[in-house]
């Protein structure tokens, strides 16, 4: 972040982070568009996730990912809600921190677990130990989230009012410390 506000802010965390809920709020406060990567692909191509991850594998998704960071970023003035996965390319994690502000919400293993165990729009967890799962792709993914964002907030048991709190508090104080 060099100077001034990027007018994108783009929500990055794990499967059940509360990107989608707290991304439609945010952009609602901000007057900004909000976009969900994994929507906006359903939209492009009529299916759901499931079956793109079955007919093309994940690398498959993975690549229409990138190409929908690549051309969200390119807009002016959004709130996009990232997929759980789109921080393991590199490519993905430079094009979110070139295009906008990045904000962490994290969550841990077993409230994420909670807010997902009965979901069947998430590839990545059929068929699987769901816990076990989520706890091998938060280590997996921490780190990469960590080094990627410009701001982390806990989502964890509270409310949904105090987290846009949070963040609204954070970019307002980013505001003022941009102001020449």
């Amino acid at each position: 972040m060099s100077g001034r506000i990027p007018n994108n802010i783009f929500l990055i965390g794990l499967m059940g982070a509360g990107k989608t809920t707290v991304g439609k709020l945010i952009a609602k406060n901000l007057g900004k568009t909000f976009y969900d990567t994994d929507h906006v692909i359903e939209q492009r191509t009529g299916v759901k996730i499931p079956t793109i991850f079955e007919l093309e594998g994940e690398e498959g998704f993975r690549k229409r990912e990138t190409a929908m960071l690549e051309e969200l970023g390119q807009q002016d003035n959004i709130v996009l809600a990232t997929g759980g996965g789109a921080i393991i390319a590199p490519e993905n994690r430079v094009l979110l921190k070139q295009y906008g502000y990045v904000i962490y919400l994290r969550a841990n293993v077993n409230e994420l677990y909670l807010r997902t165990r009965n979901d069947k729009n998430r590839p990545l967890l059929q068929n699987v130990d769901v816990k076990a799962k989520l706890e091998q792709l938060f280590h997996a993914r921490n780190p990469l989230y960590t080094e990627t964002a410009d701001l982390i907030v806990d989502t964890g048991h509270q409310p949904v009012a105090v987290i846009i709190q949070k963040i609204e508090s954070a970019l307002q104080a980013l505001e003022s410390t941009c102001k020449p």
